[in-house]
């Protein structure tokens, strides 16, 4: 767990096989906040455990780093791989998020595939996205990371979603097509949605600033949180 900053606090989950440290352009872009982001297990410096675990499973590990970081709740951004843990977080522990961004992510299964062979070679670091003092990329990681995400689905409760919500979705992703993310914010009651410039990978510097100029346009927005209807 990597905890630096001042300020509100945002929890930040990364995507398939990327470690903590590249969120470098984006905590840099938006000073003022106190950033909490961890390596999910299989991923960076975190050990592989032995089984995978569960997207359910990493939501309740999001929660209980924050509770390792005495954040009672915070604003919360998933990238790619990590949009899906925090979407359950969201729905299993609402009150641990203040507001909620979704950034090139899908439903799990059920979603639109991105190009076959942009697939290929994904999670081999090169030298432009992953810093030679990166951790190396795991490959039993990977694929316990690979299967949690290809047995789960977000369908069946994106509708019971009801902290404010920001989907943001680059218009040359090739890997989650922007199609994954209208659906995200037409089944998330009362989602915004922002489109920028850019492919999937939305950490690389020009790509990461103009996230966090999207992200940091919506939480100073007074956005109270949805009460679900009885």
């Amino acid at each position: 767990m990597r905890v630096v900053g001042d300020g509100e606090p945002m929890l930040l989950l990364n995507g398939l096989s990327r470690p903590l440290e590249s969120w470098g352009s984006f905590t840099d872009a938006l000073p003022g906040r106190r950033f909490v982001s961890f390596d999910v297990p299989g991923a960076g410096a975190s050990p592989t455990p032995l089984c995978p675990m569960s997207i359910p499973m990493l939501a309740e590990l999001a929660a209980a780093v924050l509770d390792a970081a005495e954040v009672e709740s915070a604003d919360v951004l998933g990238l790619s791989y990590g949009g899906a843990v925090v979407q359950q977080l969201a729905v299993d522990a609402p009150s641990r998020v203040r507001h909620l961004v979704l950034a090139c992510t899908s439903c799990g299964v059920g979603a639109t595939l991105g190009e076959p062979r942009v697939y290929r070679g994904r999670g081999r670091p090169t030298p432009a996205a992953d810093p030679l003092s990166w951790p190396r990329t795991d490959p039993l990681g990977t694929l316990w990371h690979s299967l949690a995400i290809g047995s789960w689905s977000s369908i069946p409760f994106l509708g019971a979603i009801r902290v404010p919500t920001l989907v943001v979705t680059g218009d040359r992703d090739r890997v989650v097509p922007p199609v994954n993310s209208r659906l995200l914010s037409r089944r998330i009651p009362g989602a915004e949605l922002a489109v920028i410039t850019a492919g999937h990978d939305l950490q690389k510097p020009g790509p990461a600033r103009a996230l966090a100029r999207v992200v940091e346009g919506f939480l100073v927005t007074d956005r109270p949180a949805r009460m679900a209807s009885h």
